[in-house]
């Protein structure tokens, strides 16, 4: 599908901490054009969530049939509590138009998202966002507050798999200064996209 008037799907990814979503954040801040992929889920909407915006919200049976029919790039089992997935349709319909489209997931949806692409004819290009040292992930992590000693033990855990898979991706960013790794993710888009 990706040609010379297509830009391929930015996959972003990171561990846990790291500032994926800060980064994109001040990206999409300054160029708004980015469209970021927007998942279903079968989970409830939260106070303010909009369907459509924030997430495609379905039921399950209604996810379990879209799945089954290989609407989605990738999905997600989240501890058996509900489902979340990438609709494909939406993601190629931006890429047609030439429009950016970022897709901010973990490391195993960002390694499925690859091998479902190469089979519906996507290219793909995928940018991982590393701390500047893992004891500066394990400040942030900690900094943020959000998680228990115990959920954040186990992140970290993660993290260490996630960053020894770092060599997997086309192009590597460290987040040190948040400015610099913004300017950093918009000069790939940007030149992915002619932009």
């Amino acid at each position: 599908m990706a040609d010379s008037q297509h830009g391929r799907l930015i996959v972003l990814c990171g561990p846990a901490g790291v500032g994926k979503g800060t980064v994109l954040g001040r990206v999409r801040e300054q160029h708004p054009e980015i469209w970021l992929s927007v998942s279903a889920t079968t989970r409830q909407p939260r106070p303010g969530e909009v369907n459509g915006v924030n997430y495609f919200f379905m039921t399950e049976p209604e996810f379990l049939a879209k799945e089954k029919a290989g609407e989605f790039l990738e999905t997600a089992d989240v501890f058996g509590l509900a489902h979340y997935g990438t609709p494909v349709k939406p993601v190629v319909e931006h890429l047609e138009r030439n429009i950016p489209v970022v897709l901010e997931i973990d490391l195993q949806g960002a390694r499925t998202v690859k091998r479902r692409a190469k089979e519906l004819g996507l290219e793909v290009l995928t940018v991982f966002i590393e701390p500047p040292s893992f004891e500066e992930l394990k400040r942030r992590l900690i900094g943020r507050g959000t998680e228990t000693p115990q959920q954040q033990a186990k992140r970290l855990e993660t993290a260490k798999v996630e960053l020894a898979a770092a060599p997997e991706f086309d192009k590597r960013i460290v987040n040190n200064v948040v400015d610099e790794a913004a300017d950093e993710l918009w000069h790939i888009i940007a030149e992915e996209f002619g932009l």
